[in-house]
């Protein structure tokens, strides 16, 4: 899914509603939001941002964008294509029966969009965070409005996750029901645990402003700052259904739509409070399911999990690499294990508290491999997905990239945030145009 509330047509906004009680509301949520059964497809939400061919630099007018999008809206994609509220372009594969097959969709549709785009003059460029624009938005609607309303109550970091990130989002199933490697619990246990070794190893967006942060993944430096009602997980010591239950009504309403005009900004209003209070009318499924999409974890269960740390990657194909090693560490039941081995000493550093607002997730933002369990945990990571791709139908070409990956980055204790780090001082618009 997208890091943005999904769309709401008038039809939807209009047609007629039916309020739902607390306790049915509890109910809903603790049945869609995990769908349990064998682990066996995967997808990927790929996140890009959209420059001038000529130099990344140059922002793109929305004149400009307009006329790109239009002429996408034309060309035959299998990925949902949507565009973020600052412009960024995003693709969501179809859930795939196999990792090679979720590759080949949506590298055979970037290279469609990459060459639709070409036509204008634009390019994508894989990065977590704009290094060189503040927040502008593109999009102007409801939804959009009530949504950068709300987020600036805590700051400007709203705007940026606006309108300036970018990810690779991998999706996986749930699990089974039953205990065990590739279980629901153990699933969801060890997305969050893992989900630091993924910010460190892929970290990619070290400025801001042209200048660095301080921190190796700004983006999840954001995230983290528009707070723990919107974008903080629940908390891992209770059954994963009623635990985020009971985060999903106890978190705060974003907004509250209306058929027109401007949509209500509530402030402090919890789902679980405007549903006993009916007011200013009762919540609906359909209120539900919008407020769902309006929540930002690290990990959030829809049906499957979406891992949502990981920044945008450098490179056409550089969003191979993420998405192969969380498959080969979530998929292979041998991995699974290892995976989970490996990161079991670092939920200490966790404090028990939720992602991504504890020390464990801030560390992995802020020094990323340096940090020397992480890099360790990162090495045994990379060399346990290595030896499960091939049983996953990998080819040559992607175990490959991730073994260059492996001693490019993993090994050296590096990650693509380094090397724009090392170029800042350069000539760094050339460097990093993909």
């Amino acid at each position: 899914m997208s890091d943005t509330p999904s769309d709401c047509t008038p039809a939807d906004c209009t047609k007629p509603r039916t309020s739902l009680p607390e306790a049915e509301l509890e109910a809903l949520v603790r049945g869609i939001c995990f769908k349990t059964g064998p682990p066996r497809r995967i997808g990927v939400e790929v996140e890009w941002l959209v420059h001038e061919l000529r130099s990344p630099r140059l922002p793109v007018t929305p004149e400009r964008l307009a006329a790109a999008y239009a002429a996408l809206r034309t060309v035959p994609l299998t990925s949902a294509l949507t565009v973020e509220p600052g412009g960024q372009l995003e693709l969501s594969s179809q859930p795939a029966d196999s990792l090679m097959e979720c590759i080949g969709s949506v590298s055979a549709d970037l290279a469609a969009v990459r060459a639709a785009l070409a036509e204008h003059g634009l390019g994508l460029v894989g990065l977590g965070h704009d290094p060189w624009h503040p927040p502008r938005r593109y999009l102007r609607e409801p939804r959009y409005d009530a949504m950068e309303a709300c987020l600036d109550r805590n700051g400007p970091a709203g705007r940026a996750m606006m309108c300036t990130s970018a990810s690779v989002q991998v999706c996986v199933d749930a699990g089974h029901e039953e205990p065990g490697p590739l279980g629901l619990g153990r699933r969801w246990w060890l997305a969050h645990q893992l989900g630091p070794v993924l910010v460190a190893a892929f970290a990619n967006s070290p400025l801001a402003g042209s200048e660095p942060t301080g921190w190796l993944s700004t983006r999840q430096l954001r995230w983290t700052e528009i707070g723990k009602g919107r974008a903080g997980g629940p908390s891992l010591d209770a059954d994963p259904r009623s635990a985020w239950a009971r985060h999903v009504l106890d978190a705060p309403v974003m907004c509250i739509r209306r058929d027109s005009g401007p949509w209500d900004v509530p402030e402090g209003l919890s789902f679980r409070e405007w549903a006993r209070s009916g007011k200013p009318r009762p919540p609906t499924r359909e209120d539900l399911d919008y407020h769902v999409s309006t929540l930002f974890p690290p990990v959030r269960p829809r049906g499957h999990l979406e891992l949502r740390m990981i920044d945008a990657q450098p490179g056409e194909d550089g969003w191979i690499v993420p998405l192969a090693v969380t498959a080969a560490l979530f998929d292979d039941p041998e991995t699974a294990e290892t995976a989970y081995r490996v990161v079991k000493p670092l939920a200490e550093r966790t404090l028990s508290m939720p992602a991504p607002h504890n020390p464990l997730w801030i560390d992995a933002a802020r020094h990323g491999l340096a940090d020397p369990e992480l890099h360790e945990a990162a090495i045994a990571c990379f060399a346990a997905a290595l030896e499960a791709l091939p049983r996953l139908g990998a080819t040559a070409e992607v175990t490959d990239a991730v073994e260059t990956y492996l001693h490019r980055y993993v090994i050296r204790g590096r990650c693509p945030a380094d090397d724009l780090l090392d170029r800042t001082h350069g000539s760094l618009g050339k460097e990093i145009r993909t």
